[in-house]
């Protein structure tokens, strides 16, 4: 049999030679020094010979191993030459089956089952913290182990929903792969036992005036876009559901020169309840300090769709997590995040609203809400109800909250990342 020092110290000669290892595998060495495995075999009482592979790339065991299964192929009756060939162009075809273009199929495949808000929502996660790391590999080199890696760098960041929701999508991915043949398993299946545990219960929320103007002020003295600032004084204002802000759009705005500013967020924006959607949109009646963050922000972003464009592509909404990383950022990380304005708008309010002896508007505020429960003057579900004084009880709250808060011009005096986009008139 070949040894590998002497298949190694073997020199090309003017006319190529054979170095003979065993059962019809040996190495060629041609005049210019390169070195092929080569196998003999016989079918149809004729000689063929095919080339495994070159030395040292392949090892003189692996060339064995090849030599075996092809004897194997030999046995049941197939052509080695032919099962060789279509092993190459499977190998290619999974090589040319990315991670990437994989999540992206699975991606088109599902979207039209979510609210375009959530779709594009899962494509930035992906583009964002997956596709950079894992998505040009091949699908099928893909191991629990790079799964993992990936969901640990977004854990370390402290986020650790996402990183279990990033789990899922990856998991979905790789699902769609299998059912059409690109996979044959799921490397982020198990993995989600390794990541670190959700923190469940109440999440966290500050709920009194002082403190929560102190909030805004820390969070607005930050290094962050004009944008994200203005974003995070319009969601204290207005009380909306993050994902009715990000999405937000310009021409939803009415009247925003008229004694009655309006916010109409269209029915198929809401929350992702069947029965909401089936009713109207939800109306809110905007403060002076609210109109105000719009024509301090109009300049900068009133040329595009988005109130509140992403920093990366004018044409998507913001980041879901921008507002919580600058509350992060500014010091306030366990402490609040951007849901829970609502929390805070609504335990201020009906607080005023008990010690003033206005019982009644308990229900206005959580219609201002836009919940839906039996209880509140909504059972009807006519969001244009009361309208009058939700409008009263907006300018209220904001009169309370903007009391010790800078006029939102001021914010673009502060160092900031940059801006983008540029428009000349406020809408009418």
């Amino acid at each position: 049999m070949l040894s590998d020092a002497k298949a190694w110290n073997a020199k090309g000669k003017s006319k190529p030679y054979k170095l003979a290892d065993s059962a019809q595998l040996y190495l060629l060495v041609r005049p210019t020094g390169s070195k092929s495995w080569c196998y003999n075999y016989f079918l149809d009482d004729r000689q063929k010979t095919l080339i495994l592979g070159h030395y040292p790339a392949l090892s003189i065991l692996d060339a064995r191993v090849k030599r075996d299964e092809l004897k194997a192929v030999l046995k049941e009756g197939r052509e080695p030459r032919i099962v060789k060939k279509l092993l190459i162009e499977e190998n290619v075809a999974a090589a040319r089956t990315t991670f990437e273009k994989v999540a992206r199929t699975w991606h088109a495949h599902t979207k039209s089952r979510w609210s375009s808000i959530h779709a594009d929502d899962v494509i930035r996660s992906l583009e964002r913290d997956v596709f950079i790391e894992i998505g040009n590999l091949p699908i099928s080199d893909i191991t629990p182990q790079l799964v993992l890696e990936v969901l640990r760098a977004v854990e370390n960041r402290g986020a650790i929903e996402t990183a279990h929701r990033l789990r899922q999508r990856i998991s979905a991915s790789f699902v769609y792969a299998i059912a059409h043949g690109w996979a044959t398993s799921d490397p982020a299946a198990k993995v989600g036992a390794a990541l670190s545990a959700v923190k469940r219960g109440r999440q966290p929320a500050i709920t009194d005036l002082a403190r929560l103007q102190k909030m805004i002020r820390d969070a607005e003295a930050d290094y962050a876009r004009p944008i994200t600032r203005y974003a995070l004084r319009f969601i204290a204002l207005t009380a909306v559901r993050p994902n009715e802000l990000h999405g937000g759009a310009w021409r939803e705005h009415e009247r925003l020169d008229s004694p009655e500013p309006l916010w109409r967020i269209p029915a198929w924006r809401m929350q992702r309840d069947r029965e909401r959607i089936k009713r109207s949109d939800h109306l809110v009646p905007l403060a002076r300090q609210s109109v105000d963050v719009l024509r301090a922000i109009w300049p900068l972003t009133g040329g595009g769709h988005y109130i509140f464009p992403s920093a990366r592509n004018v044409h998507r909404p913001m980041s879901a997590d921008a507002i919580g990383s600058l509350l992060r950022r500014a010091g306030y990380h366990g402490c609040h995040v951007s849901h829970l304005f609502r929390g805070a708008f609504s335990t201020i309010m009906n607080a005023w609203a008990e010690h003033r002896g206005k019982e009644h508007d308990r229900d206005v505020i959580d219609l201002m809400l836009s919940y839906t429960r039996e209880r509140t003057v909504a059972g009807t579900c006519n969001r244009a109800a009361y309208m009058l004084r939700r409008r009263e009880l907006a300018q209220i709250w904001a009169d309370m909250l903007c009391e010790h808060l800078p006029e939102p011009e001021l914010l673009m005096d502060r160092p900031s990342r940059g801006v983008i986009g540029v428009a000349d008139d406020l809408p009418r």
